[in-house]
């Protein structure tokens, strides 16, 4: 059965919501980007700015999202067809598709560099290896042609296989249980590095805000973390707020999903930040912190090779549960828009996410000599979804709630139809109407370069 001569698939229960939706968000975002950003940006303020910006405007704009993709029941892009049907809001949703094919592309090379040290980790593969020995390691897996690829596409069939499923049997159930053991593997790994000597200059660094080190290139990545790690402007909300039941509270729902992406994302820097500074590494280390830092401090820890495959694991989980979401935006899409079967839509896009993704992938071995504006094919499918398709997809995703929807549409899906009340609805308009797209805009213009770096 194909489009919608099929029964629509949706989420059963409110915990199956939440599992889903903050998988979506909690991801290598908030695992790998986030303790390296902090890092780079001074620790403590920076996560005051940034639990800030969750607060204030991320879980707006989460609901946002929620509310677009449950009032009309359809995928990213029709939802805004049926919406404002005749009209080129469309295109947002079809930003957003884009989006998703492009940050699945590369995305799952990341994900695939997961298995590979997790089966690196199994096998004691950092034992004996000194800190230069151990960044060798990493370079030489990155360089290579035929390991990155094969974990990648291993990764690929296994977000694949759950999307299959579909939404009950597939990503609700999937989610229930790798949400859970995600929360359980970080409390365990934080419960390690806390007992670390000299963990307490790690805490210190995330907890204690030092407020010289505000700039506005800070308060700007704060606010582009943000954004990045609650998976806004790229669909996966939207489609997954059209799997939200009627009566799910949608307020509660925005909240509780932010609550567990930035609780993670903080459990990740008590997890990291003690370890780092327990065995005098810096916190600066960059994008390198998970897979080149990392090992060298399991391999110096009592217990370390327990505690590297655990890690390596979650990180897994972690990637798991983001992939699935991402991968759904464009089925959902082939399933409503294009009359393809949940199959045959897997399959297809499976196929073409995963030959870009390959590409991406050599374009650290095979391909690194080929570049396009002086950047490889990686780091240019990362750029054009940071800095381009995600902030203006959440621009106008935030105008078109604001201005075009209208407060009374907005109110029913908010208030579940007048049974619920939203006692901060004034301010959630408000922040939506000006607050959300200047912020939004201002992360655009600074990840093109227009002002701060």
């Amino acid at each position: 059965m194909t489009g919608d001569s099929a029964p629509r698939d949706g989420f059963n229960s409110k915990f199956g919501v939440i599992a889903a939706a903050a998988g979506s968000a909690v991801g290598l975002g908030n695992i790998w980007r986030f303790p390296y950003v902090a890092g780079e940006n001074g620790g403590g303020a920076f996560l005051l700015i940034y639990v800030g910006f969750i607060l204030t405007i991320g879980i707006s704009v989460m609901l946002a999202e929620f509310v677009i993709g449950r009032r009309a029941q359809r995928n990213a892009l029709g939802s805004f067809k049926k919406l404002a049907p005749g009209k080129p809001w469309w295109l947002i949703g079809l930003m957003g598709i884009v989006a998703a094919f492009v940050i699945l592309a590369f995305y799952s090379t990341i994900a695939g560099w997961t298995f590979e040290y997790l089966i690196q980790a199994i096998g004691n593969g950092f034992s004996g290896k000194s800190t230069s020995e151990l960044n060798q390691m990493f370079a030489d897996f990155q360089t290579s042609t035929f390991r990155p690829i094969l974990w990648q596409l291993l990764f690929m069939v296994f977000t694949a296989s759950i999307i299959l499923a579909g939404v009950q049997k597939g990503i609700e159930k999937y989610t229930k249980l790798l949400m859970p053991l995600l929360v359980l593997l970080i409390l365990v790994m934080c419960a390690r590095s806390l007992t670390l000597a000299g963990a307490g200059d790690g805490v210190a660094f995330l907890f204690k805000p030092d407020f010289s080190k505000i700039s506005g290139t800070v308060i700007l990545e704060a606010l582009g973390q943000a954004f990045f790690s609650m998976s806004i402007g790229m669909g996966a909300l939207i489609t997954y707020g059209s799997y939200i039941k009627k009566d799910n509270y949608l307020p509660g729902t925005a909240f509780q999903v932010a609550l567990a992406d930035t609780g993670i994302a903080i459990l990740a820097g008590v997890m990291i930040f003690p370890a780092v500074f327990a065995f005098g590494m810096s916190p600066e280390a960059g994008a390198g912190l998970v897979f080149q830092v990392l090992p060298n401090i399991f391999e110096a820890m009592p217990g370390g090779y327990i505690f590297g495959v655990l890690f390596f694991l979650l990180l897994s989980v972690a990637a798991l549960t983001s992939t699935i979401s991402v991968l759904e935006v464009v089925v959902a899409y082939a399933i409503e828009e294009l009359n393809m079967s949940r199959k045959k839509a897997t399959i297809v896009f499976t196929v073409a996410i995963s030959f870009l993704g390959i590409l991406a992938t050599l374009s650290f071995s095979e391909l690194s000599d080929f570049e396009i504006f002086g950047n490889g094919i990686f780091a240019n499918l990362d750029w054009l979804s940071a800095n381009l398709l995600l902030p203006l997809g959440g621009v106008f995703i935030v105008i078109f709630l604001g201005w075009v929807l209208g407060p009374k549409a907005i109110a029913d899906e908010v208030t579940n139809g007048g049974s619920r009340k939203m006692r901060l609805f004034k301010a959630f308009l408000f922040i939506i109407k000006y607050v959300a797209p200047i912020a939004i805009l201002a992360v655009f213009l600074y990840g093109i370069g227009v002002f701060g770096k």
